[in-house]
């Protein structure tokens, strides 16, 4: 998701829109008429909930959000406006172009929480869930296919709270078919069928236990649920958000993702949901596929549940935990030998095809990534046997390694076509070759089958060699050559 992308990406979203309220204060006594607390009013504020939240989560991140629902003719309509000119306008061609349609006659959703400091100690709803009339509707779905040209991805965010009743969901969904759209639905029914056409869909733990019957206890249970969902949806994707255990992506052409909760410290989980989806379209938006947004929306996630009430995630806020998220991912490629076969063993058992090559790798160049990038696109994960310190130095003298084997596993983890890296001490990698089995053992052009090491045990147990053509004028030798340093 690139930064200079963000602002010509158009996110429409359609749903129940809220105001979120807030009556903050402290709590010092119980009251002598009842036994409850008696909070001493301190402040108030109001932002947007809902769809609407997902809207201001688009907004922060840096890209533009059309957000169409309804809203009462009352106070707390006006200040939706408010809050909606507030994060950037409320007119087209503003950061957030509010297109509610007024239906007289019926309240605005309003959640009211009362915080003694970080504690919730009541919340108040007021609302409307009746199915809308048909005016209303014709008014939604005419205000839905006017901003269609400009949306990029299209949001349903359903919270049963009438807006997406059966009037409006079909034919929204139909129309963002009609003219191209994919379409992210973060559903509630439990008869997952009426969002036929969608996308993907991106129900909690919750929602996809009551619409299949299945708990989702682990990741297992969490992968039967969604193959389930996306049977009944006719999705291309489902999405389960399950809140301290993480996501899990199932599509119809790929094999099961587990994600992991990125959160480090949990303050508040509401409108963390709403974050997840907002990243998650906008990232789908600018060209990432499925779980790359998967894994950004985690992210994303991780920080909304840090912060107290309903809360939106910056561009910048992401950036810096995508970047720490990163680093940790790289850490996590170098493995000892045990962790490889078993990792190995997880990928053969989803029927990846698994790669391999190995070298000293002392001081990486053009040519090594080259390689490496040819090797990756002959398998679906690649593993990298990496000589030690120890290893190198009897195979080049002992003047080499120039960079310890911590600072080459590290860069070596860095790059996009390692999956998985693992040091060995011995002169050659046979061992490691024999403990991991690779169904294709890769090696540069300047070999021959017959010389590259492991060979003969790949190709008894079904496997292939493949030698790759190397880069001219690319070595690390020369590169130590022109550099003057011993050891060349």
């Amino acid at each position: 998701m690139s930064p200079s992308r963000l602002p010509s990406l158009t996110i429409l979203i359609l749903g129940d829109i809220m105001l979120d309220r807030y009556v903050s204060g402290h709590v010092r006594r119980i009251s002598p008429e009842a036994p409850i607390p008696v909070l001493r009013h301190e402040g108030a504020r109001a932002v947007l909930g809902g769809a609407g939240n997902v809207a201001a989560n688009i907004v922060a991140l840096g890209a533009r959000a059309i957000l169409v629902g309804v809203v009462g003719a009352d106070g707390a309509a006006r200040e939706m406006l408010a809050a909606a000119r507030a994060l950037g306008g409320d007119t087209p061609g503003g950061r957030l172009e509010f297109a509610a349609v007024t239906v007289a006659g019926r309240a605005t959703t309003v959640k009211t929480r009362f915080m003694s400091g970080a504690h919730q100690l009541l919340r108040l709803d007021e609302e409307d869930t009746a199915p809308l009339g048909a005016e209303a509707v014709a008014g939604l779905l005419a205000a839905f296919e006017g901003a269609m040209a400009r949306a990029d991805v299209v949001v349903l965010s359903d919270y049963a709270k009438g807006v997406l009743c059966d009037a409006v969901l079909g034919p929204a969904i139909a129309l963002a078919r009609r003219h191209g759209r994919l379409v992210v639905a973060d559903p509630k029914r439990a008869d997952l069928s009426v969002y036929r056409g969608v996308g993907v869909l991106t129900p909690n733990e919750m929602e996809v236990a009551t619409a299949t019957g299945l708990a989702v206890a682990d990741d297992a249970a969490a992968e039967a649920a969604g193959v389930l969902a996306l049977a009944a949806s006719g999705a291309e994707a489902v999405l389960v958000t399950r809140s301290a255990k993480g996501l899990t992506l199932i599509r119809r052409d790929a094999a099961p993702l587990h994600l992991p909760t990125e959160a480090r410290e949990v303050s508040d989980v509401s409108g963390a949901g709403d974050t997840l989806v907002a990243a998650f379209a906008v990232s789908l938006a600018g060209g990432a596929d499925l779980a790359e947004s998967a894994r950004v929306a985690n992210v994303a996630a991780g920080i909304a549940v840090g912060k107290l009430g309903t809360a939106t995630v910056s561009a910048a806020e992401l950036r810096a935990a995508l970047h720490r998220a990163e680093v940790l991912a790289i850490d996590h490629k170098v493995a000892g030998l045990a962790d490889a076969a078993r990792e190995v063993a997880a990928w053969r058992a989803q029927g990846l095809r698994v790669g391999f090559t190995n070298g000293c790798f002392d001081l990486i160049h053009p040519g090594h990534v080259r390689l490496l990038h040819k090797a990756r696109a002959r398998c679906d994960r690649q593993v990298v046997g990496l000589n030690t310190d120890a290893s190198v130095a009897r195979l080049k003298g002992p003047t080499r390694p120039v960079q310890n084997e911590a600072a080459r596993a590290t860069v070596m983890a860095s790059i996009g076509a390692v999956d998985l890296v693992v040091l060995f001490d011995e002169d050659t990698p046979i061992g490691l070759i024999e403990a991991l089995a690779p169904d294709r053992l890769f090696k540069g052009a300047d070999y021959t089958v017959d010389q590259v090491v492991g060979g003969a045990f790949v190709r008894a147990h079904g496997g292939e060699v493949v030698l790759i053509d190397l880069e001219a004028g690319h070595s690390t030798t020369g590169i130590i050559q022109r550099m003057n340093l011993p050891g060349a």
